[in-house]
């Protein structure tokens, strides 16, 4: 069947070679033998997860229930499950990509948290020429591998798995530069990742898309829409992303009450967005019917809009604000800016990411900024430690805070346009074996499919090509009648 498409492809004129099976098992090999190489130089575990730990413990009179481990696994298990599950699964609406959606999703993160660890490591873990990683290190190599995931839903069906683990590559080391300006030199406080994920991944992912633009991707329209199981499919990972994102939103923040308000502002968050986006939905289709695009993705837009502040003094009341506002701004895009988007500025966002991610990751930022400006002593009390005024900047004031946070978005978006820009010039090299603009949105292009699949698509290839060459037949019968 591969040869029967190949010869398809032959005869339509394709100008791609999509074979890829000496470049991608060449990429997947030496890159994984490099990271064995580097975790052999430089990565050891840290002391609570070292055998010595029974020498440390007694040491510094612990105990077992006060390794980090059993504070921090139960949300590393969440974040897990949305990274591989959640974002797998919500890029499964497309009819005939549910393959490339959930298997390349599943590439880029085992390939990403390796490369995270390392990055990160590199920045935050190094002592003595040693990263020393643990369970927090898990997370955060999964956050990292998030800002990728979330680029990839840009350009979903329209690159090459070679192409993606390069955008992984790239991704990850850029993320791990801008997250380390944000929160080591300008001190801004991100505990769920507005800034150094959301909006960073989502503009890194759309820049990368506009470079990679393609004036002829309409040839491919019959397979950019979703059938009634695969948006089944994709709710399915909308259902994971809003169930665990309180844990992801507050995994990595204080023990203790950072911890606990940050789950709390998410959960409520979250709960605001769903009624907007059903609103907003139904008000703008006739006869008020919803749209599936809209439930499945504008309904995790408060998520991502209250991290920055989740550990912040937000109160419920303001939880609810961001979610409803977000709900709305989220779903109005999906409507409208979309299509401006891709008509005007020549963006093709796939999964439109900058609704989901983009534009509610700046929403965050903005209130993060609000909210730390806002701070007082009154609220947050003499010894409260959620912006972290110690050391360097034990005499950080609230107002300069919100500077800080404000310049944290700033960097964010610098690092994922500007990256974006070399990344995709990169991946624009006629070396990668991408897909031909008629060609995208299919997974037979990449995978071995089921028989009943492959007969299915190369039927609908050939009546596609009888339908363009009937339709050139007819126009240049009807120019030759009117000469």
């Amino acid at each position: 069947m591969g040869t029967c498409m190949s010869g398809i492809c032959d005869s339509f004129g394709c100008s791609k070679t999509t074979n890829i099976r000496l470049k991608l098992p060449a990429v997947c090999f030496i890159w994984q033998i490099a990271m064995i190489i580097l975790f052999g130089v430089f990565i050891r575990y840290n002391e609570e997860s070292d055998a010595h730990w029974v020498e440390t413990k007694k040491a510094k009179n612990l105990t077992d229930i006060d390794n980090d481990f059993y504070f921090r696994y139960p949300s590393f298990q969440d974040v897990h499950v949305m990274i591989f599950v959640g974002f797998g699964f919500l890029m499964t609406f497309l009819k005939r990509y549910s393959f490339g959606a959930v298997g390349f999703n599943f590439l880029i993160a085992a390939f990403g948290i390796q490369w995270a660890l390392l990055m990160q490591g590199w920045f935050h873990s190094f002592h003595s020429g040693k990263i020393l990683i643990g369970v927090e290190n898990l997370i955060n190599a999964d956050f990292c591998v998030g800002s990728c995931l979330i680029a990839y839903g840009a350009v979903l069906g329209k690159v090459s798995p070679v192409q993606l683990l390069v955008m992984t590559l790239c991704g990850v080391t850029l993320f791990a530069v801008d997250e380390f300006i944000i929160i080591s030199v300008i001190h801004a406080r991100d505990a769920g990742g507005s800034m150094s994920i959301h909006t960073f991944g989502a503009y890194y992912g759309l820049t990368i898309s506009w470079i990679l633009y393609r004036p002829d991707l309409n040839q491919s329209k019959r397979l950019q829409g979703s059938v009634y199981h695969s948006d089944v499919f994709a709710m399915i990972g909308t259902l994971f992303l809003w169930m665990f994102w309180p844990s992801f939103n507050s995994a990595i923040c204080n023990h203790g009450d950072g911890q606990h308000r940050a789950a709390i502002n998410t959960y409520l968050a979250l709960a605001a967005a769903v009624l907007t986006t059903v609103a907003i939905s139904s008000l703008t289709k006739e006869k008020g019917k919803l749209d599936m695009v809209h439930i499945q993705n504008s309904t995790l837009a408060g998520g991502v809009a209250v991290g920055t502040a989740a550990e912040f003094m937000l109160m419920p009341y303001g939880a609810l604000i961001v979610g409803f506002c977000c709900g709305i701004i989220s779903t109005l895009g999906y409507v409208y800016l979309t299509p401006f988007l891709e008509k005007k500025l020549k963006i093709q966002d796939t999964c439109g990411i900058n609704n989901l991610h983009g534009m509610p990751g700046i929403i965050g930022g903005i209130v993060g900024a609000i909210s730390a400006a806002a701070a007082t002593e009154q609220v947050y009390g003499a010894e409260g430690d959620t912006f972290d005024f110690t050391g360097k900047f034990a005499k950080v004031v609230p107002h300069v805070q919100g500077g800080y946070q404000a310049a944290g978005l700033c960097v964010a978006l610098v690092f994922g346009v500007g990256g974006g820009v070399i990344v995709g010039t990169i991946l624009k090299l006629p070396i990668w074996g991408d897909p031909a603009d008629d060609n995208c949105f299919d997974d037979e292009v990449y995978w071995e499919l089921p028989e009943d699949e492959e007969s299915h698509s190369v039927v609908l290839e050939y009546n596609n090509h009888m339908r363009n060459r009937h339709q050139d037949v007819c126009e240049t019968n009807f120019s030759v009648a009117h000469r």
